[in-house]
């Protein structure tokens, strides 16, 4: 079952390197037209400021929380690079795939490319957890845009991914789960982790496929999972 798991994980980043995804859209503070500027009375000189994310401090309730939070953040950093390199993979691909014209050449290509990212991968994925799994399905879908159920599904037809999302299931996991962190709490938590993570320079930005806006989120409380109940 594990050795199945394993394999499903690293399907998931395999099947993402044939979809040519929407250009990116950059996470930033807005401020103000006027107020991006300095303007000095009685000269033209201007100075153009540069735009801020600022992130309320953490605080916790429970000792629980603080503890729970940082293990959390712990499984995201483990996840994040493997969703933003397979990104990377997939935009260099599909700028080189664009320019082969033979569909013969272009599976061939694919196929050697696969073969690369399984050499590349493998043995790093292998290493992941459930919890680590689950998050990087959601990093998949914030970063390529598609849920690794549809990457299954364009690659492998929809029995595949039928399938596939089977055997998922077996780990209490979804291929077709999307990443939401606008209705989703662990969603905005893991998104709250990234953005910290980017400007204390701990992980490097990518930014998401995904149509929204942090900012607008970031007056949100965290909600944390509760406690385990105490057996008697």
């Amino acid at each position: 079952m594990i050795k199945e798991f394993k394999n499903l994980i690293f399907l998931i980043i395999i099947l993402s390197n044939v979809i040519l995804f929407a250009q990116a859209h950059k996470v930033k503070d807005s401020i103000p037209l006027s107020e991006q500027f300095i303007i000095f009375e009685g000269d033209t000189l201007l100075i153009e400021l540069e735009e801020v994310l600022l992130m309320k401090k953490l605080k916790f309730k429970t000792n629980y929380d603080r503890r729970y939070y940082y293990w959390f953040r712990k499984k995201t950093f483990r996840a994040y690079p493997y969703a933003k390199l397979a990104a990377e993979r997939v935009e260099v691909l599909n700028e080189r795939i664009e320019n082969i014209k033979s569909k013969r050449k272009k599976r061939i290509y694919t196929k050697r490319i696969q073969e690369y990212l399984e050499g590349e991968f493998t043995d790093q994925l292998k290493k992941l957890t459930r919890t680590e799994g689950r998050i990087l399905i959601k990093l998949i879908h914030r970063q390529t845009g598609n849920t690794a159920f549809d990457l299954v599904k364009d690659l492998r037809s929809g029995w595949k991914a039928f399938w596939y999302n089977s055997t998922a299931k077996l780990f209490k996991l979804s291929l077709k789960e999307e990443y939401d962190p606008v209705n989703v709490e662990e969603d905005y938590l893991i998104e709250d982790i990234l953005q910290r993570a980017f400007l204390d320079g701990y992980l490097e930005e990518q930014p998401s496929k995904l149509d929204f806006n942090f900012i607008e989120l970031s007056s949100k409380e965290i909600v944390l999972p509760k406690p385990p109940a105490k057996k008697n």
